[in-house]
Order: C-alpha cells, then structure tokens, then sequence
C-alpha cells in the first residue's frame, strides 16, 4: 500500500518558520528537529519570504520596510547586549575545549542568541548544530513535532479549546499524540484557552402574565433530538448601543435551532426566534419548549405558537438561572468565544459575526465534550443515519 502523503495545514507551517527563527536561520537544524524534510520546510520559508504562506504575510509595502528595520534595530541591540554579557557569565569556558563551549550554549541558549554565543565563544555555529543534532532521538523529535501541532491547533481554534478537546481534534485529524503530550505542552509554553466570565442575571420576572409550570425541572438529558428546548435572551454591546439575541437550543445535539437578533427585547424577537426553529427542524407535537419567566416568553403571541404547534410550555423557578443553565452555558461560550474579543461599531458587524459563528464555526466544527467530541451537526447526521 502506498504510503499516505501528509498535509500540514498553513498555521503548523508559520510555526515551523517561527522555529527556524529560533534557530538563528539554520534550516537544516530545524527540519532535522521537526522531522520535516529540509526541502519541504526550505520551501515554506521561501514562501514566508516572499509574503506568500498565510499567517507570515504583510499586505503594505512601506509598513513591511518599517518592521524590517526595526526588527533590525532590535538584532542589533541585543547583539551588543549579548556581547557585553555573555563573557560575564562563560569567563569558566573561554579557555576550554569545545565540548565544553557546546554544553555551556546549550544550557544557555534559552537566555542568548546561539549566533552571540558563538560568536563570543569563537566557536562555528554549524559546528554546534552538528553536535546539538547528532545525537538527537527520535522522541525528541516527536515532542519538537508535537509542539508545532499544538501551536498550530490552538491557533486554528482562535485559543477556544482547552487541553481534553485539542487532543480529541488532533487525533480525529489521524496525529499521533497522547493527551499527556497536549497537557505538558499547554503547561511548558503558557498556553492558555479563553476564560469564560461570570452569569449575570438579567431576566426581568416581576410581571403578571401567565408562566407555564416548570415541566423540564432540570432533565437536561434529552434521548433524541426536537424533545425538548431551552430559550433565552442575551444582551451584546455595539458603538450603536445594546443588540439582543433570542435563541433555542437543542438539549440533544447542543444546535442552536432557532435564532433572532434585534436592536429591541420584544416578544416579536423571541417569537421569531421560535418559528425559525420550527421552520429548520419540523418538531413533533409534544416538544418541551422551556424558557425563563422573562415577560417576551410570557406574551399572547408567543403563548399562542406553543399551543398552536401542540408543544408543552415550561419555565423556570422565578430567579432560578439553573433551570435554564443549557442556554446560558451556549451564551457564555458564545460572548467567551467571539464578542467579548470584539469591538463591535455598528449592529450590522456584530450581527454578521455571531451568524458565522453560529452557523460555520458552533454547528459545523466546534466539538464539544459533552457530545463525545463530535460538532452538533455530526451528532445530528449521526442521529438519522443510525435511525434509517
């Protein structure tokens, strides 16, 4: 059988350059390090060169020139620096042979240059990489592989995935990692995913509408999907003031199936959010639809879709964010993921945005842990094709 030709995706290739970098330029070095061919690798820093591998590229030429010169600046800098340091630290090893001068870079050279260091030391610096990779084992290797693949992951997924679900998309991807590997890289570089912030309560409950009796009582452990749904509101920030978000979330694919975003919290914006939910899935009669007490889910016309459709209308205890926590985990991810990363100017970009959000990136490829690391499409795909 012939052997599969890999693909590395473009964020893995710009941390392969950033380690060249790290390596003072020696391309041999770093592809010997990486297991990566020196061809392929000389390939993509040529590209990276010529501002044409994505995530290396600069787009204004006179910007690109003022980079350049300061990054030349810098070098400079720190050159001088190096210099005037690194005798005060190696006066031990000036005189010694060049085993010794090698084992004191080594150790050294997360602190200087190893191009001041040999400099200062009169030692070649290809003479040193020989040395530093003539021994190197293939476990090394793995783990300096590994390192590119979490980097690139993490990158790929905007900083969204913690520890359990990089790992869970690295080995769908077919990669050869261990979650031990993912942890100990996440802890030796920093990396860390987005925080989430804190549930604020901002349901308005003092009314005297009619509320429907609390029919889910916290049975978030749905055996198909359109059995039953969570509804809410949230709130999100633009430069032309507040944008409000009425969704429906499927408590067994975890699918946001109903949406509606508007400048005003009216029970038409709920209402809207609904039928569309109606209109994508097709539920049966007998669905629990479940909300907050908010006084839009307690209005004629929303009361009037759920007995229309013959659904079972549900709502929390009053004050009770608990009840309702399946919506409000999806509005924490949402707001964690996306908005509060943003600085929105109109409502029309913060509305494009949380659409492609929701529909390119939650729906299709977000996995999710709770759904044994499988996006809510694919759990919903998964569903129907079992059941055919």
């Amino acid at each position: 059988m012939p052997k599969k030709l890999r693909t590395y995706s473009t964020e893995f290739k710009a941390e392969a350059v950033k380690k060249i970098e790290d390596n003072n330029g020696n391309i041999s070095a770093t592809a010997k390090q990486l297991g990566i061919a020196m061809q392929t690798l000389s390939s993509w820093h040529n590209k990276a060169n010529q501002g044409k591998l994505a995530g290396t590229e600069q787009y204004d030429p006179q910007l690109m020139a003022v980079m350049e010169e300061n990054k030349r600046l810098k070098r400079q800098l720190k050159v001088a620096e190096e210099e005037r340091e690194i005798p005060k630290k190696g006066h031990r090893v000036l005189c010694e042979k060049q085993l010794v001068k090698y084992a004191f870079i080594k150790t050294n050279r997360q602190v200087f240059s190893i191009v001041s260091m040999c400099g200062v030391l009169s030692v070649k610096s290809s003479s040193y990489y020989d040395w530093i990779n003539r021994d190197i084992s293939d476990q090394q290797i793995h783990r300096n592989h590994c390192e590119l693949l979490v980097k690139a992951a993490h990158s790929e997924t905007c900083e969204r995935y913690g520890v359990d679900r990089l790992h869970a998309k690295l080995i769908e991807q077919g990669f050869d990692i261990s979650l031990y590997m993912v942890r100990s890289i996440f802890d030796e570089h920093g990396i860390k995913c987005r925080r989430h912030k804190r549930f604020k309560v901002t349901t308005d409950s003092n009314h005297n509408k009619l509320v429907y009796p609390n029919v889910l009582e916290q049975q978030f452990n749905a055996k198909r999907p359109n059995e039953s749904w969570v509804s809410d509101i949230t709130y999100i920030w633009t430069n032309e003031r507040w944008l409000y978000l009425a969704g429906l979330k499927d408590l067994y694919t975890k699918e946001l199936v109903g949406y509606a975003i508007n400048k005003r919290m009216t029970a038409d914006l709920v209402c809207r959010a609904l039928n569309m939910a109606i209109k994508n899935k097709r539920p049966s009669k007998g669905l629990i639809v479940h909300s907050d007490r908010g006084s839009q889910y307690c209005s004629h016309a929303y009361h009037k879709i759920i007995k229309q459709q013959q659904f079972t209308g549900s709502m929390s205890g009053k004050g009770n964010c608990f009840d309702n926590a399946p919506i409000e985990s999806f509005w924490g991810v949402l707001k964690n993921e996306l908005v509060y990363h943003q600085d929105y100017k109109t409502r029309f970009a913060a509305i494009s945005d949380i659409i492609g959000y929701i529909e390119l990136y939650y729906h299709q490829t977000r996995i999710q842990k709770g759904l044994g690391y499988k996006s809510p499409r694919q759990v919903w795909f998964d569903f129907y094709r079992q059941a055919a």
